[in-house]
């Protein structure tokens, strides 16, 4: 794999730091602050919602730049919203700042996916895609622990300039290593539009979509998951997390490796097993032992299908280079948005914290019985005309 490709996944290890970090901060930000703490916990909502919304109009936007230019602009204005968030005594400037640092992390990333597609060869899509999601899931392993460890010894302002800090390197390394150009001609944005159009797009974004939402939903929800039905210890729970986001890494990875020649295993091996491991997950969450297994095999078969699912979409849009990067990321998104919702109703409804993994194989399998339908109404539309032939009478049947 290209480095510059590796530059890249460290600014997505840096971005991915930020947007998951604020879970081991609220609490200090709404007392420094003085706000509530779901006001504070609205930070988290305000990047999530920023990222659905902002990763297809920047990259509409992007389509007319240098892909130099647009990854330096964007990262550049991510670090400096950083630096303000530090410095600001305003919940208001506070909350703006998240909006706007999720907008320039849904463009940078669309227009990464589209320059990680653009630096590998045809048939190596989802392997330079699994490089790039790679920076999300270290940040699971090392950033956002290191992120809440900032806070607790330093504030949560610390954590910010530690992020603005790993921007900075990054910043340097993706203005010097990045063509500016793939070394096509840029495709004009009514012909990505219309390359949008591809056969199965919408269903492979909404497997996406579907796959990263019951990711998650018990993710999100995994700390007092495993405190109040496992009964493991406070001090545990780092560690459970971090089994969770070492599991993504080798299951991204893997995936990179595989996804590219055998994409249909993957998917449907990879898919079904996770389905039975989300089952197997509420059935054997009062055990520690499991519950610890079961982070690492369920966060590695997660971003396995994940990642499969967002390469898949790059390869049905190759018309659309830019585009594409833009509506995976908000595909992305939308279920991580969704997820946490579907839970918190589940929880709310009474099925306890052990019901969020009973959600969760419910949206694998919403994803399953989407994906069958597409595949058999594609059978259907290549039978017709054979169909067709073999019943309907033609102008030389002599009984027409």
């Amino acid at each position: 794999m290209p480095v510059p490709l590796y530059l890249l996944a460290l600014a997505v290890f840096a971005q991915g730091t930020s947007e998951f970090m604020l879970s081991g901060l609220v609490p200090d930000i709404a007392h420094d602050l003085g706000v509530s703490v779901p006001a504070a916990g609205s930070l988290t909502s305000a990047f999530a919602v920023g990222m659905i919304v902002g990763a297809p109009l920047t990259a509409v936007l992007a389509v007319r730049w240098s892909r130099r230019a647009a990854l330096t602009g964007f990262l550049a204005v991510f670090l400096l919203v950083h630096v303000v968030g530090a410095l600001t005594s305003s919940y208001g400037v506070l909350l703006a700042t998240r909006v706007v640092a999720a907008l320039a992390n849904a463009g940078f990333l669309a227009v990464a996916l589209a320059a990680a597609a653009a630096m590998v060869p045809p048939g190596a899509k989802g392997r330079a895609t699994s490089v790039l999601l790679g920076g999300t899931t270290l940040a699971c392993v090392a950033g956002v622990p290191g992120g809440a460890l900032l806070g607790q010894f330093l504030g949560w302002r610390a954590a910010f300039w530690a992020v603005a800090a790993l921007c900075v390197p990054a910043l340097v390394v993706v203005a010097r290593s990045i063509p500016a150009r793939s070394g096509a001609a840029p495709v004009p944005v009514r012909t990505e539009l219309r390359a949008l159009r591809a056969p199965g797009l919408a269903t492979v974004l909404a497997l996406g979509a579907l796959v990263n939402a019951a990711t998650f939903c018990t993710f999100t929800y995994l700390a007092p998951l495993a405190t109040e039905v496992t009964g493991l210890a406070p001090g545990g729970v780092p560690a459970l997390l971090a089994l969770f986001g070492l599991g993504s890494f080798v299951g991204v990875t893997a995936a990179g490796r595989l996804s590219d020649a055998h994409p249909v295993p993957v998917l449907v091996g990879g898919g079904a097993a996770l389905a039975a491991g989300w089952v197997l997950f509420a059935a054997a969450a009062g055990n520690a032992p499991a519950v610890l297994a079961l982070a690492f095999v369920q966060g590695a078969l997660s971003f396995a299908v994940g990642s499969t699912l967002i390469a898949r979409a790059l390869y049905a849009a190759s018309g659309a280079p830019g585009l594409a990067g833009g509506l995976a990321t908000a595909a992305l998104n939308t279920g991580a948005a969704l997820g946490p919702w579907l839970g918190g109703l589940a929880i709310g409804a009474g099925a306890g914290y052990r019901g969020v993994t009973v959600v969760s194989a419910g949206l694998v399998g919403l994803a399953f019985a989407t994906g069958g339908v597409r595949r058999a109404f594609r059978t259907r539309q290549a039978l017709k005309p054979q169909v067709e032939r073999d019943v309907l009478p033609t102008s030389s049947d002599p009984h027409a």
